[in-house]
């Protein structure tokens, strides 16, 4: 599990899971309770749950 303090607005983060695209590359769009997440397959936007975003982060690549 990532600390939540490494995560900022504009980073790129790899989930365990593929988006059903095929990307499993996700930019951050927005913090707070919930996490708005960008596809960088599909640009796809969905909000999940700090929590669950936390757990399913397997890498941050940092802003691009």
């Amino acid at each position: 599990m990532t600390n939540n303090r490494d995560i900022r607005v504009g980073d790129i983060v790899k989930l365990k899971k593929p988006h059903p695209c095929g990307n499993s590359r996700w930019e951050i769009l927005r913090i707070g309770a919930d996490f708005r997440l960008r596809c960088l397959g599909c640009s796809r936007t969905l909000m999940m749950p700090r929590r669950k975003v936390e757990k399913a982060v397997r890498e941050i690549e940092g802003c691009e």
